[in-house]
């Protein structure tokens, strides 16, 4: 075969033929009992041939069933594919029925036999050929394509995988302190990454977590009874919605806030407000209870 063959010349005949149904194969083949023999058509080319010989090489046997040499050569590559075991797929073209293939090969006469490894065209003859000569080339073809397949699969799985981006140290650095217990240094190194980037929202959604997390650390449990006791208290109302909110009471603590800018004035109604919004930055975008708060929020203020 001199030079490559643009195998994905089919690709739009295959699309439009797959849409008004599959071409069925003009004369028999033993495709049907044997799975490592397939009868090709241009709508199922594509997948049958270039697609699977990414995995697994395809030798791809052109026929005719007016060809008295084609019916002694398939049903000895038939036996041969059985033979295989799935090391190898035959793949059988009515020429006559599937003219564009035989086109795309530059096909002159049948039978003609042609090896796919990779997605491209590797080895190839023409005209019937005696069982042990066949069997040899069919190993000769195992040795000589396993690593393109190989190299095939492995440039698929590498474009499959998606990239991942390195690591920013500058973060790394902040949760290796978290990791600690080290909240401060945490909320530094995040303070280091906003004083240089000051929109960057990964940052401040990890400075809020990072402070709840030191404040519950050091939550009060008997906050809540005793800002219970003293609902004007709005320090103690602070402190004891951290205390809910560390014991997973989130609307309770939500509620607590909510009723606490209500009651609150001037900058005690604007800390128990902003409180509440640093609380909201913890959870996901979306989440039911903060939707609900959001609503309670803006009933309180307005």
């Amino acid at each position: 075969m001199a030079g490559a063959v643009d195998l994905s010349g089919l690709k739009n005949k295959a699309e439009a033929n797959a849409r008004g149904g599959d071409q069925a194969p003009a004369g028999g083949s033993g495709a049907a009992d044997n799975p490592a023999v397939v009868d090709v058509t241009e709508a199922t080319f594509q997948a049958e041939v270039v697609d699977k010989s990414m995995q697994v090489p395809v030798v791809v046997d052109l026929w005719a069933t007016w060809c008295g040499p084609c019916k002694q050569l398939s049903p000895a590559l038939e036996k041969l594919a059985q033979e295989g075991g799935g090391s190898w797929v035959l793949a059988k073209v009515d020429v006559d029925a599937n003219p564009r293939i035989a086109q795309l090969f530059q096909v002159q006469s049948v039978p003609t036999v042609i090896a796919i490894a990779g997605g491209q065209p590797v080895d190839a003859f023409a005209g019937a050929q005696p069982e042990p000569q066949l069997r040899q080339w069919i190993d000769q073809l195992l040795q000589t394509t396993r690593d393109q397949v190989s190299g095939a699969q492995a440039a698929e799985a590498e474009e499959a995988e998606p990239v991942e981006e390195p690591d920013d140290p500058r973060f790394t650095a902040a949760e290796e302190a978290l990791e600690r217990g080290d909240f401060a240094a945490a909320e530094d190194s995040y303070q280091q990454i906003l004083a240089a980037e000051p929109d960057n929202e990964q940052a401040k959604a990890a400075l809020t977590q990072v402070r709840f997390l030191a404040r519950a650390e050091n939550a009060d449990p008997t906050a809540v009874e005793r800002a219970d006791a003293e609902v004007e208290n709005v320090d103690l109302q602070l402190a004891a919605a951290d205390a809910e909110l560390a014991d997973s009471r989130i609307e309770e603590a939500f509620d607590r806030l909510v009723k606490t800018v209500k009651r609150a004035a001037g900058d005690d109604r604007d800390r128990a407000r902003k409180h509440l919004v640093d609380m909201f930055e913890i959870f996901p975008e979306g989440d039911s209870r903060v939707l609900a708060a959001r609503r309670a929020l803006a009933s309180a203020l307005f």
